[in-house]
């Protein structure tokens, strides 16, 4: 009887093992190895979130030792290319031939021209000239500095770039400076443009509540539960599902880019989580190209308190 009991106790503590291995949610989630195919040297990946502190990498186990082993930072865009973000200035501007108060009612212009002024500081007498895409960007930026405790400057997601430069380390952007334009600023037709604009400044919570879910999943390390959020129907943000698909047809060329990179090795790829999870992300999507991609520290488990 002592036996049976001893043995039942026993597959009970495995088994609360398991579930615990299998659904709290874990750290190592973010921080990936990728190798095989050819590769020279072990590369990593790093998913990051615009809107976390950081604070927030030191929780990430080991990710300053395996950065420290890459001689070379990949993100979507490099940041630190002054003349790149100059060319992307001037792509945010609207054409001569444009005039963004003939696509409005005068209500719903003025309502944008107002909360434009009371958020940011400046109306459209000062912003009509960009175009509505930027604008969303902007106000979507202030309200999660209001609500979310934004900090652009203390932003986790270029914490790595900003480190690679001031070490002589190369940084590459995966996109070319046409293709951020086009995914930034004119990816969707112009109307569309108009409509999310006003749509964002009319509701403004569901923005805020989009990325807060999404920042609370990923801190928890949950990628694939990200893409759900994205693509799922519940989902009435700016991010939409349209965009989550070209997100997604473009992980398949950024895998083509990244291969010179991976068979090298050495490369710290740090992108934002949104790109990774899922059955369509960059992470099973380079699974399928023959790669190897493990978290690290796969073991080790954070419990939410």
């Amino acid at each position: 009887m002592k036996g049976t009991k001893t043995y039942i106790f026993m597959r009970g503590l495995i088994l609360l093992s398991f579930l615990m291995f299998r659904f709290l949610p874990s750290y190592s989630q973010l921080l990936y190895e990728i190798s095989g195919k050819g590769s020279r040297n072990k590369s990593y990946l790093l998913a990051t979130n615009r809107y976390v502190d950081m604070t927030f990498i030191d929780t990430i186990p080991n990710v300053f030792r395996c950065f420290g082993r890459c001689d070379k930072v990949l993100t979507e865009f490099a940041m630190q290319d002054y003349e790149a973000l100059s060319v992307l200035r001037q792509a945010a501007l609207l054409p001569d031939s444009i005039i963004l108060k003939n696509f409005y009612s005068e209500d719903d212009y003025r309502l944008i021209n107002n909360t434009l002024l009371i958020n940011i500081g400046m109306g459209l007498d000062q912003l009509c000239r960009m175009k509505p895409s930027y604008l969303t960007e902007l106000y979507r930026n202030e309200l999660m500095k209001q609500w979310l405790n934004y900090d652009e400057q203390r932003s986790m997601e270029s914490f790595f770039e900003t480190v690679a430069v001031q070490r002589n380390i190369p940084v590459y952007g995966i996109d070319a400076v046409g293709e951020t334009m086009y995914m930034l600023f004119d990816r969707e037709p112009f109307h569309w443009q108009c409509s999310e604009l006003l749509k964002v400044i009319q509701y403004p919570e569901n923005e805020v509540k989009q990325e807060r879910t999404i920042r609370e999943m990923y801190r928890n390390g949950r990628l694939t539960d990200i893409s759900y959020q994205v693509e799922g129907p519940n989902n009435n943000s700016s991010v939409s599902f349209s965009d989550y698909k070209v997100y997604c047809q473009r992980n398949e060329q950024w895998v083509k880019r990244l291969q010179p990179f991976l068979t090298e090795g050495g490369a710290f790829i740090t992108l934002n989580a949104v790109y990774l999870g899922g059955e369509k992300g960059l992470i099973e999507q380079l699974r399928k190209a023959g790669y190897r991609v493990r978290p690290v520290n796969r073991k080790k488990i954070k419990i939410n308190n």
